[in-house]
């Protein structure tokens, strides 16, 4: 009986960084139909990819009482046991992280602020 080996890729998570908003920007613009970024588009901190293709991202945003927050958005269909494994990662991270951003909603409005008109040059 011949045995047939399957290769799947791996997803893996990193820090988002400077170099990786044009890309999800793009990601955030398609996932949400819109034109422009957005104070949705939030503040990006971890990004999930499959292989080399970023397929998701995880943002600081303040939620309608002021609090931060996150939200997850991903471009391309991932596995429920894969979504469920980034967001336990974004959540674990979330929770651990004490700089600004993630605890001072004044400090992470103004860097979501900056972000945007970063974003959407005129």
């Amino acid at each position: 009986m011949e045995t047939i080996s399957q290769h799947q890729k791996q997803f893996q998570y990193a820090e988002a960084y400077v170099s990786d908003m044009w890309m999800l920007k793009n990601i955030f613009l398609e996932t949400q139909n819109l034109k422009l970024a957005d104070q949705s588009f939030g503040l990006p901190f971890l990004l999930a990819k499959n292989g080399k293709k970023v397929v998701a991202f995880a943002s600081l945003v303040l939620n309608e009482t002021d609090q931060i927050s996150f939200r997850i958005y991903t471009k391309d269909k991932m596995p429920d046991e894969e979504k469920r494994n980034f967001f336990s990662r974004a959540e674990r991270y979330f929770n651990n992280n004490k700089t600004p951003n993630f605890k001072d909603p004044e400090q992470l409005r103004s860097s979501i602020s900056s972000m945007i008109s970063w974003l959407n040059p005129e």
